[in-house]
């Protein structure tokens, strides 16, 4: 099998998103504006949920992507750069909007690469080094379509011998994807279960509850710190990283390795600055980055009501920076919140838990998936492995 070196401008084109309107962005809507955010570490589209961002705007030709467009991150909000240059494809058509901090893969000659061989290259290890390495900004990381161009990827030859390598691969990726699905909509039971006993208040029992003071007979009026400490992550530069079984928690979730924790699991995260609102419930002993913010104390509570609750917080937190969104911990802790009697709260931990465990299993067989996928990927890569 020949391999040949080129540079990914020799076959593609990077077309920049289109800068849509913050006025026009609502909660809810049938188009989504794409985001960073909506890709995985690894590579893969990541559905944001509650989070994604909704358009009600006018749309020019050409920003409605269609299912299977490629598209590559060229903005990242952390300084590590976990999701520079990644990309990921659209799975479905008529729904997402190319927005400005993503670069969609127009192939210009498809007689040199395949489209789904040319979606492993972007989220190899020997092409996101470049991309970070060539990155500017110290905190905002930036890649721009020149520079991806000028990336260097060692492809076959043979077209037909790289639709074979991603049809390999691509088994292994359709897996690990239907098990994020079956993640997502686990998760999504369980906030609909929060909100449904927490915000609409109807919660077993209610129908017996009296109303004092505009909250069920019971429940109290606290602050976000009357329930759990949030306490800021640790330094971890690169050159005291040591590769090792410790998930390294930052804003945006698990971004590497480490051989030494600094907190307990389960834990619960949140980003202190590069990804606002999302909180992650780690399953196993981490460390959490700088960048996040964790939950030291949780005052007595089940760890996944607090999960929820600090999720309902961070939901309305604004920003307290321009340029690098970012929170105050003793602002957090100051958020009034309507905490329900300890018994209630135990009961929803208790419906929840099944949820969670469903999600942990999945989670475990997506990390085997993808520990094989990645053993085969630069055999495959490299030409070690015919097919």
């Amino acid at each position: 099998m020949s391999w040949v070196d080129v540079r990914v401008g020799d076959f593609a084109e990077i077309k920049h998103g289109f800068a849509f309107k913050g006025e026009f962005f609502v909660d809810q809507g049938d188009l989504v504006v794409l985001t960073p955010g909506n890709c995985h570490e690894h590579g893969g589209f990541r559905a944001k949920g509650e989070k994604e961002k909704f358009y009600s705007g006018p749309i020019p030709d050409g920003f409605l992507l269609e299912e299977g467009d490629l598209v590559v991150v060229m903005t990242d909000l952390v300084s590590t750069a976990p999701v520079l240059g990644g990309a990921f494809k659209i799975p479905e058509n008529g729904r997402y909007l190319h927005n400005q901090r993503l670069g969609l893969v127009e192939i210009t000659r498809p007689d040199l690469v395949d489209k789904r061989f040319l979606y492993h290259i972007f989220n190899s290890g020997r092409y996101r080094a470049q991309i970070r390495g060539s990155a500017s900004g110290a905190t905002v990381r930036h890649t721009a379509p020149g520079r991806i161009k000028e990336c260097s990827v060692s492809v076959p030859r043979d077209v037909h011998v790289q639709t074979k390598i991603a049809d390999i691969l691509s088994a292994y990726d359709d897996l690990i994807e239907n098990n994020r699905r079956r993640i997502g909509l686990l998760e999504q039971a369980a906030r609909m279960l929060y909100r449904e006993w927490f915000i609409h208040l109807r919660f077993p029992g209610h129908e017996h509850a009296k109303i004092t003071s505009g909250l069920p007979e019971g429940w109290e009026r606290k602050t976000l710190g009357d329930l759990l400490t949030l306490k800021r992550g640790y330094d971890l530069p690169e050159a005291r990283r040591v590769d090792g079984p410790i998930p390294i928690v930052s804003s945006s979730g698990i971004t590497g390795y480490h051989n030494s924790k600094k907190a307990d699991a389960p834990g619960i995260v949140t980003g202190r600055y590069g990804t606002i609102g999302e909180v992650f419930l780690v399953d196993e002993d981490f460390w959490p980055l700088n960048t996040a913010l964790y939950v030291s104390d949780k005052k007595g509570n089940p760890e996944i009501f607090l999960l929820h609750v600090l999720r309902h917080t961070m939901a309305s937190v604004q920003s307290d920076k321009a340029a690098v969104p970012g929170v105050n911990r003793n602002i957090l802790h100051t958020i009034k919140v309507d905490a329900p009697p300890i018994r209630l709260r135990q009961q929803f931990e208790e419906s929840a838990a099944v949820n969670f465990q469903q999600m942990h299993v999945l989670r475990e067989t997506n990390q085997k998936l993808a520990e094989a996928r990645d053993l085969l990927l630069p055999r495959l890569m490299n030409g070690e492995i015919a097919v």
